[in-house]
């Protein structure tokens, strides 16, 4: 089968690695130059499987008004003129009820589960390094009522059989040495143990150059403008080098999935959710983290790779503008040098923000629309490093009808209807 995958984002070239190793021919579309350049390009580094968790949370619509007027919080809010953005908070609000967070966070486990099996058989397969280490994550807590309060995904853990351990502070020492500068600031974590790290910007492109390896061809420097569509099927993708046609078509452009599907009838919730990120260069290794560690407080992951830290967080939503105010950049800076003092030099400090696509229910959109030839694989949010392979190879087996890894209900664009 020809296939056309739009996106060449970390999501768009697993599934064209998951659909060449299954004999199709394949194509990737994308505005860029080259892969991975918008919200894969310096994404906070961790690849959690075990933290694959909700933003809708019982709890969270008070926490957001409190954090809405904080320096340093979690949540940020631009108000636009856009009726998406409110018609969207409305849907999370009504997800952040004890019974829809035990559903949306055993959808997104289950996702994120056959992703760990999926990236492990794939390193090995291909012997591909991307700055990874497989050392687990640390959910750090600040106070006792957050070692509370997880105790409810803990429950879900438990049940999907995800490997964890609860830790006092002498506990997570024995991970994340580096903390005992700092360690009367915690008072304890949560390590998903299979959890692990990587740059997802190294690993999209080597993966890239093996798909070509496979016979995939990327065409860069292409604007999608929109899709075309006769008696329930797509018949063919507008573009800035012309009309693309294929046998099938997948639609893997995160954040601007939206934009192109509303063309064609089909509305996908997904917003774009601004996070911001920083890299800066080891000073002592001794100092720095391990391997990835998440401060439930401020919601700021630090990620270990061979010779840098990258620091990444702040869930903000002001629709498509990229700008990069101080403040958010303040926060990110201030987590780090809270954490790991010593570790790195922020004065050498890159600054990056990017828009993850995200669901007002915290769950990818996988799978089928209600046109035969035309699927989805998008709204991963801030886990669209972490599920990528295992959403990639469940749509490679449901377009080329092949029994799947796992079970696909409630994972694609139906649920909202």
């Amino acid at each position: 089968m020809n296939i056309l995958i739009l996106g060449s984002g970390v999501v768009g070239v697993t599934t064209a690695y998951y659909l060449a190793k299954q004999g199709h021919e394949v194509t990737v579309v994308d505005r860029q130059d080259s892969p991975a350049m918008e919200t894969s390009h310096a994404n906070a580094g961790q690849v959690s499987f075990g933290y694959s968790t909700p933003w809708a949370a019982p709890g969270i619509p008070f926490k957001a008004m409190k954090w809405l007027t904080q320096t340093h919080a979690p949540l940020k809010m631009s108000a636009t003129l856009d009726p998406f953005q409110y018609a969207w908070m409305t849907q999370m609000l009504a997800n952040c009820t004890e019974s829809r967070y035990a559903v949306n966070k055993s959808r997104m486990v289950r996702v994120s589960e056959y992703a760990r099996l999926s990236i492990d058989a794939l390193r090995e397969e291909t012997g591909i390094r991307y700055e990874d280490r497989q050392q687990g994550l640390t959910q750090l807590f600040r106070t006792e009522k957050q070692v509370e309060a997880v105790q409810k995904d803990i429950a879900v853990l438990r049940d999907f059989g995800v490997d964890f351990q609860e830790l006092d502070m002498d506990g997570v020492l024995q991970y994340e040495p580096a903390l005992s500068r700092v360690k009367e600031k915690f008072v304890g974590g949560l390590r998903m143990v299979g959890d692990q790290t990587g740059d997802c910007y190294a690993f999209t492109n080597k993966l890239a150059d093996l798909c070509k390896e496979m016979g995939v061809k990327f065409m860069f420097d292409t604007e999608i403008h929109g899709l075309q569509d006769k008696a329930g099927e797509v018949t063919g993708v507008k573009t800035s080098a012309g009309t693309l046609t294929a046998d099938h078509y997948v639609v893997a452009m995160g954040s601007f999935s939206r934009q192109l599907m509303k063309q064609v009838g089909i509305d996908l919730p997904v917003y774009p959710i601004k996070g911001y990120s920083l890299t800066m260069p080891i000073t002592d290794y001794d100092a720095a983290p391990a391997s990835t560690v998440m401060d439930e407080t401020y919601k700021v992951a630090i990620t270990r790779f061979d010779d840098r830290i990258r620091v990444a967080g702040t869930a903000e939503l002001s629709g498509y503008n990229l700008e990069m105010p101080q403040k958010r950049l303040d926060t990110i800076s201030m987590v780090v040098s809270d954490v790991f003092p010593d570790g790195g030099d922020i004065s050498q400090a890159e600054y990056w923000t990017g828009l993850r696509p995200m669901t007002p229910d915290g769950t990818p959109i996988i799978g089928k629309t209600k046109f035969s030839n035309l699927s989805l694989n998008t709204g991963h949010g801030t886990l669209g490093w972490t599920m990528s392979c295992g959403s990639s190879r469940l749509l490679a087996d449901l377009i080329s009808g092949n029994e799947t890894g796992i079970d696909p209900a409630d994972l694609d664009v139906a649920r909202y209807n």
